[in-house]
Parts: structure tokens; C-alpha cells; sequence
């Protein structure tokens, strides 16, 4: 039997509370480098849209989007932290901020690559419509 780990996370008032369904650890950290991740800077990882639970403040998420509208990107409406996002390139996944986790120090983190988000895949797919 495969243990699920439940890891806490939040943004940096505490307004915003989530628990992530984490049963590989990180899945595919990476930095991104579209318009909206290199203002932002985080370090991002994957998760299945059932494997974050908001348990608090969910009143207080805000929701950013922009150009092709597809990706869905939120933040605490109280402090600005950028906390998960509904992908653009995958809607079957967020993207969530690592910063987030509780007891991690995503700058510790060796060997994170970056993604071209620049020359996003889906600009592609869809300019051959």
C-alpha cells in the first residue's frame, strides 16, 4: 500500500491555507520563463487538481489572467503571495508555489531548470488553427 503524504502550505499572512497530495514529493519543480513567472520569480511543482485542498481563506484568493486567458493564476488578496495556478500548457494540473510548503526554503533547492514559457507550446498548437 502506497502512503499518500499531505503537506501544508500557505501564503505568507496565513489568510490563504492549503494541504497538497504530495506522493512522489516535488513532481517537476521548474521556474518558467514567461512574462508572468519572471516578474514573480517562483519555483514552481506539479500536482493533480484533486491533490490541493484549500482549508482556509479561500474567500481570500484572487484570480489573475491574462492574454490567451487559458491558465488561471491565484494569490492571497490580503499579502500578494502568488500560491498555485491551474495550468495553461496542462488544465489537468496546478502549478504550485514550493515557497509555500511549510519547512521549505525553495532557494536551498540545487538544479532547477527553466522552462521556455516564452515559446509556450500551446502559441504553437494554436497558431495552426
Amino acid at each position: 500500500m502506497k502512503i499518500n503524504p499531505i503537506h501544508k502550505a500557505s501564503c505568507h499572512c496565513g489568510a490563504v491555507q492549503f494541504e497538497l497530495s504530495l506522493p512522489n514529493g516535488l513532481d517537476d519543480p521548474r521556474r518558467c520563463d514567461c512574462s508572468m513567472c519572471q516578474r514573480r520569480g517562483a519555483i514552481v511543482a506539479s500536482v493533480t487538481l484533486d491533490g490541493i485542498k484549500i482549508i482556509k481563506g479561500e474567500d481570500k484568493l484572487s484570480l489573475y489572467q491574462f492574454n490567451t486567458m487559458m491558465a488561471k493564476h491565484y494569490f492571497c488578496s490580503v499579502c500578494g503571495i502568488y500560491t498555485h495556478h491551474q495550468r495553461r500548457s496542462n488544465p489537468t494540473q496546478y502549478g504550485f508555489n514550493v515557497a509555500c510548503l511549510e519547512g521549505v526554503n525553495a532557494l536551498k533547492l540545487k538544479d532547477i531548470p527553466t522552462y521556455d514559457g516564452v515559446n509556450h507550446p500551446s502559441d504553437n498548437e494554436e497558431s495552426k488553427l
